[in-house]
């Protein structure tokens, strides 16, 4: 055999190999916090360690009227009762009502930027950090507060303190499919939230938080024309919607899923995720006759989500951020299944 015959033969598994490895490779990972105070448990500190998290998205405010309605206010900012682990870096999310646009003319939009800024940078320093490479803003906007959300955006990437910080955006699934109203933010990238998709207060048996067809119908063939670098944020919540005389009236934080199981408790409809209360609940200030849709994320429906978005994808670099760090709900995702979900993509 000629030497060179042979050292091609020996090139070609060693290219395979390379090839292999990268094309394997699992994506970044994250999770999101989105409660007011700071403090991580054993399970919350052993979820990061375990799915090597690089980041922490801490949701440092919301942004809405105050009581008059007149003026946006900082809403149940948060308070770090321990700091950030020194293995994941800080990234502060601003959450912003988008109705508090609709009375704001540019100068007011200019100083609200100026006032965001030097909170976050208060709050990061507080969790133990001395700077973060990266600020969320999350809001839905709409075709009538678009322009003034962009506005913000724009001119708080102009701001001196945010130099050598990346501004991003959260995505929702509207607003992907219809570019041609929705628009395109200006950031150099997004996270798109692949959850609280449905009609949460319509009643019946469908499921708010995720829904293949939903996700069929907005990003099939549009996602991977996307022009913009996009995270993934995943769901590992569940919920309990509460209807009254087929009206709805709220989330119950007050049910457990052995609440519902409790057939002294509930009678449940066949076949569906809609549960009928037989008596009061006090403790959840609940009637009897009040119709409970328990909502969750299976393991199924994660992984069909994450081989769906691989495939629209389409190669593009991606972080997966799971919503949210939080005992309860890691309580129904062990580190198998988030390996599992990670590696689907």
């Amino acid at each position: 055999m000629q030497l060179r015959t042979r050292v091609f033969l020996f090139l070609v598994p060693f290219w395979l190999l390379i090839f292999n490895s990268c094309s394997n490779s699992k994506p970044e990972t994250a999770f999101y916090f989105w409660k007011t105070v700071f403090q991580l448990d054993t399970i919350e500190q052993r979820a990061l360690k375990e799915v090597a998290a690089q980041s922490i998205y801490i949701r440092i405010m919301d942004i809405d009227f105050d009581p008059s309605g007149v003026q946006a206010v900082p809403i149940s900012p948060v308070t770090f009762s321990q700091q950030v682990p020194k293995e994941q870096a800080i990234i502060p999310v601003v959450f912003i009502n988008q109705r508090i646009f609709a009375e704001m003319d540019s100068l007011q939009i200019r100083a609200l930027a100026s006032k965001i800024v030097p909170f976050v940078t208060a709050k990061v320093k507080q969790a133990g950090k001395e700077k973060f490479n990266e600020l969320q803003l999350d809001c839905d906007w709409t075709q009538t507060s678009r322009d003034k959300f962009f506005y913000l955006l724009n001119y708080i990437q102009e701001l001196p303190d945010l130099k050598n910080v990346v501004v991003s955006s959260t995505l929702r699934l509207h607003q992907v499919k219809n570019t041609l109203t929705s628009g395109i933010p200006p950031v150099k990238k997004v996270t798109l939230m692949c959850y609280n998709m449905g009609n949460l207060r319509q009643f019946g048996n469908q499921n708010s938080i995720l829904n293949q067809q939903d996700l069929n119908t907005y990003l099939n063939g549009t996602l991977r024309n996307y022009p913009m670098e996009m995270d993934i944020a995943l769901p590992l919540f569940q919920w309990f919607v509460v209807f009254r005389n087929n009206s709805y009236i709220g989330i119950s934080k007050y049910i457990s899923e052995q609440d519902i199981n409790n057939k002294a408790l509930f009678t449940p409809n066949p076949n569906s995720s809609l549960y009928i209360l037989k008596v009061d609940l006090p403790k959840a200030n609940l009637k009897k006759g009040d119709i409970v849709r328990f909502e969750k994320v299976t393991q199924n429906d994660l992984l069909q989500t994450a081989k769906f978005l691989r495939g629209e994808l389409k190669g593009k670099k991606h972080q997966i951020i799971f919503y949210h760090l939080d005992q309860a709900t890691l309580a129904n995702h062990g580190n198998a299944e988030l390996q599992e979900i990670i590696s689907a993509f």
